[in-house]
């Protein structure tokens, strides 16, 4: 009887990420991003655009195998509701092991943005160029995501291309607050746990901080009390994070 369940959980769990489309993309430096791609109900209507959403996963997801970026958000991103309510591309790639998102040590109290963008975030930025370069992609409305590990490279991201994207939503993650002022006019709702042992809850309310200190007003932080590092799915099932999300647009 346990086998018959365990294998009946795996088919569904196939068939839930079918609509997930598995590519591979190779940026101006080569390197080889695996990626998958959730297109939008509604794509063949003439003249209708749509968001771009990149999302990151976080540290536990790393490899090659271009499944395990898709562990914590399938069952989230393909329901009926999400589907139906928010018609969107999200692009979701997967960092290669050993390396990160933003190349730094996500345990300390702070960090410095490295010169240099990492390897796969460059690959992801490339990858959603692309995306958004196509005739169904709504270019005022490009935002990114991420959690732990991808909280931090949504913040690296944000921070290297302030005017790139319509919002941001990082969770968990952690920011160099000598780039606050490049954040002051970017809308972005972030999220923490107050208990996180897995990156110091002080770096989501220091950027925070930091931010509203260089005269930002579209900074938002929720902080969630006596929670620890798994929030994401708290906050990717609340609809109205999404709402908030796809209301931003670059004009």
């Amino acid at each position: 009887m346990v086998l018959i369940i365990s294998l009946s959980s795996n088919a569904q769990q196939e068939d839930l990420r079918e609509i997930f489309e598995k590519s591979y993309f190779t940026d101006s430096f080569g390197t080889v991003l695996p990626y998958r791609l959730l297109r939008p109900q509604y794509e063949q209507i003439p003249g209708k655009t749509f968001p771009v959403v990149l999302f990151l996963h976080g540290a536990g997801e790393r490899g090659s195998d271009n499944e395990k970026q898709l562990t914590w958000i399938d069952k989230i991103f393909s329901k009926d509701e999400f589907l139906e309510n928010f018609p969107c591309y999200i692009i979701i790639p997967q960092c290669g092991e050993n390396y990160r998102w933003c190349e730094t040590d996500w345990t300390l109290p702070s960090h410095k943005m490295p010169e240099e963008i990492s390897k796969y975030l460059h690959a992801a930025n490339e990858l959603l160029d692309s995306i958004a370069s196509t005739s169904k992609a709504d270019k005022s409305r490009l935002y990114v995501t991420g959690m732990s590990m991808g909280g931090f490279g949504t913040w690296d991201l944000i921070s290297r291309f302030p005017k790139k994207f319509a919002a941001a939503m990082p969770i968990c993650g952690g920011a160099d607050e000598n780039m606050a002022s490049r954040l002051t006019e970017i809308p972005i709702r972030t999220f923490h746990g107050d208990r996180d042992k897995a990156v110091k809850v002080i770096r989501s309310r220091n950027i925070t901080a930091a931010i509203k200190k260089c005269g930002g007003k579209k900074i938002e932080y929720t902080e969630f009390p006596g929670q620890g590092h798994f929030i994401w799915n708290k906050v990717y099932s609340d609809n109205k994070n999404f709402e908030w999300l796809f209301s931003n647009v670059n004009k």
